[in-house]
């Protein structure tokens, strides 16, 4: 099986990372309350700040974050496994689009913890025309924007969600993953149904 995984908020617990770092900015640097959007996980819809301020705070905050943002609890054991297992892995992440040593960055992180993937697609600005070109059979990826678009383009989807963000109607191109072992056990049972 051919697998799509995205990093930031997949592998890596940056998003989650970076929330913290971008309530503390708000809190403390800009001293206010700048919140827009509760439910928008990245910090541009979320927030009612600047340009200027985005700016400053992907300078100040991005590359540090990613260097010590921790790995997603069970992302290193299953992919391992899914690997062991021979399935296709191929990383499709937006990484890079920011900052360009954010993909060095992640690349480095990803072969310390002895992870090999098939391809890799950063900068990815259109996943699923991406998923198209090279035959996912499954995307994995925690921004709702992106499985809107991958569902629509008949895209089978994991979407790693973490509260307070969007929900997404499941339907046979969506399933909701909350951690690796969903992802894991969605994988296994696919398998088990196309075998019979």
């Amino acid at each position: 099986m051919k697998i799509g995984i995205d990093i930031d908020g997949v592998i890596l617990d940056f998003d989650q990372a970076l929330r913290v770092k971008q309530e503390l900015y708000d809190i403390l640097v800009l001293k206010r309350n700048s919140i827009v959007n509760e439910k928008e996980t990245f910090f541009q819809g979320k927030y009612d700040w600047t340009e200027e301020e985005e700016n400053n705070f992907i300078q100040k905050e991005f590359i540090k974050t990613s260097e010590e943002c921790g790995f997603k609890p069970g992302a290193v054991e299953i992919i391992n496994l899914l690997k062991k297992e021979r399935h296709e892995l191929i990383i499709i992440s937006s990484r890079g689009g920011y900052i360009k040593e954010m993909k060095d960055v992640a690349e480095r992180r990803l072969e310390e913890k002895g992870l090999k993937f098939d391809k890799y697609f950063f900068v990815a600005k259109d996943k699923a025309k991406i998923c198209r070109e090279e035959n996912i059979d499954i995307m994995i990826d925690d921004y709702y924007k992106t499985c809107e678009s991958l569902v629509r383009n008949k895209i089978k989807t994991l979407y790693f969600r973490e509260y307070p963000t969007y929900e997404l109607e499941e339907n046979e191109y969506l399933k909701e993953v909350h951690h690796w072992g969903d992802i894991y056990r969605y994988i296994h049972e696919l398998e088990e149904n196309n075998a019979r």
